[in-house]
């Protein structure tokens, strides 16, 4: 986990742009005017970027000092809202103030309760932080002193974060990606272009779009890193809430499965069927369903669209699916059941076009045009990209509308 600095001194930084004044921040956050001096200044240093020009007239934020203060206020934003949640849950409390409890919480405690709900216990979360076990403890301790209700709780597998204590939890990951977002856009602004973007991977992405994209983009930003997670969808929609990868690449779900997501399409796939190229059905000038049904086939898992897609082109014509499957998630895994046996799929051309353009696989002759579904971006709804992941997201824009092209 990154530097994060003190919340108290990041809301002195904002106080200070939105009055331009150090005394009049004072007197907002409760802080000394040398402790707000020393606290900039010490910030300035780590990120190696002024935030502020000194004049006899008080403090002028630098481009630099505008964007970072943007940051931390969303990321103030983020816990005071997973403070009222907090409470809601655990007290039913609906209209708090959450002032003084932001007076009070510190990073350091923030930091704790987020490595003990990523590590599953005081121990793996000193491990995850670099510091004692005693150190995390007593942080947690203090929060929830603070908040007034439990945090943490026992079970057979280890420390679990309570029902009220995940709100918080999620609000505070979200906050320190704020903040980490917003060191990002310093760094632009000083013409540093380095930086991470996170970025979740479906199948249908991993051979056509996401290559190119990263290609090009890193060609122009070199420094900064990308980051490409696979998994299953309901994994990797979890990480996109939670901030712990920024945009998820792939087939869209209808209806959206979250109301705090926001899903764009970038371009139609339209599905064939597929086999090796010496399976005896490519040799046919036309297959019916019947010709399907008996066929062996590799599908994917259960409750996934491609399944359903794969299910409604028989059940649409009122036959049962075949029964003669093998469930497969692997994109390599198939490849090689198909190039093995007289099995077929149902893919995405766009899935295998090397392949294909290769001679490896052939597609069957058989009406597919109902088919197709939509492949594109999913974010977080209230999610404010920085100028390089702007930029990121511009090119998969493009290269979307070059593939349906």
């Amino acid at each position: 986990m990154f530097n994060i600095p003190n919340l108290r001194h990041l809301r002195a930084i904002s106080e200070v742009v939105q009055t331009g004044s150090i005394s009049k921040a004072s007197e907002t956050v409760f802080l000394s005017q040398p402790a707000i001096t020393q606290a900039i200044s010490k910030l300035e240093k780590n990120i190696n970027s002024e935030l502020f020009e000194r004049t006899t007239d008080g403090m002028s934020p630098t481009k630099q000092g505008s964007a970072f203060a943007f940051r931390i206020d969303r990321a103030l934003e983020y816990i005071s809202d997973g403070i009222t949640e907090s409470l809601k849950i655990a007290k039913g409390q609906r209209k708090t103030s959450v002032q003084r409890y932001l007076y009070n919480i510190t990073t350091t405690q923030l930091k704790a309760l987020v490595a003990v709900a990523n590590g599953q216990s005081f121990t793996e979360a000193s491990r995850l932080l670099s510091v004692s076990q005693s150190s995390v403890y007593r942080a947690s301790k203090d929060l929830e002193e603070i908040l007034g209700f439990t945090l943490f709780e026992k079970n057979s597998n280890g420390v679990v974060v309570s029902k009220a204590g995940s709100a918080l939890v999620k609000a505070s990951k979200l906050a320190f990606v704020e903040i980490k977002q917003g060191i990002e856009e310093v760094n632009v602004l000083s013409n540093r272009h380095s930086g991470v973007i996170t970025v979740g991977c479906l199948p249908l992405a991993r051979t056509c779009l996401l290559p190119s994209t990263i290609n090009e983009f890193t060609a122009e930003y070199p420094d900064c890193q990308i980051q490409v997670v696979d998994g299953p969808y309901s994994d990797l929609l979890n990480h996109l809430k939670y901030g712990e990868i920024d945009i998820l690449i792939g087939a869209l779900r209808f209806p959206s499965p979250s109301t705090d997501i926001r899903q764009e399409t970038l371009f139609e796939s339209q599905n064939r069927i597929l086999a090796r190229a010496e399976h005896p059905l490519t040799k046919a000038q036309s297959l019916t369903l019947k010709d399907l049904h008996e066929a062996s086939w590799v599908v994917s898992g259960a409750n996934t669209p491609g399944r359903k897609m794969f299910e409604d082109m028989f059940s649409n014509e009122g036959v049962e699916a075949p029964t003669r499957l093998v469930e497969a998630s692997s994109q390599m895994l198939v490849k090689e059941l198909l190039l093995g046996s007289d099995r077929l799929t149902l893919l995405s051309q766009h899935q295998i076009h090397r392949e294909l353009n290769e001679g490896h696989f052939k597609i069957l002759p058989f009406d597919c045009s109902q088919q197709s579904r939509p492949i594109g971006l999913t974010v977080r709804k209230n999610w404010f990209a920085t100028s390089t992941q702007s930029h990121f997201v511009s090119l998969l824009r493009k290269n979307g509308l070059a593939i349906e092209s």
